[in-house]
């Protein structure tokens, strides 16, 4: 699975890494990066809950 991050829509709340400090980081500028092109099957479940969190629908699961 793959993790789409949508940057002009992120709003820096941070709620995503919170959940999934191993899958996302809010960079200098409080903006989500995505830690992995492709999500290890270990941290899918995590992926998928800091997405869920996300106030302004910014992340979206991509199987």
């Amino acid at each position: 699975m793959r993790v789409s991050a949508d940057m002009a829509r992120c709003e820096g709340h941070g709620l995503c890494e919170e959940v999934a400090p191993s899958v996302y980081e809010l960079d200098d500028d409080a903006v989500v990066t995505v830690a992995h092109e492709k999500v290890p099957p270990e941290l899918e479940r995590l992926a998928e809950a800091g997405a869920q969190v996300c106030p302004v629908a910014a992340l979206k699961v991509i199987r």
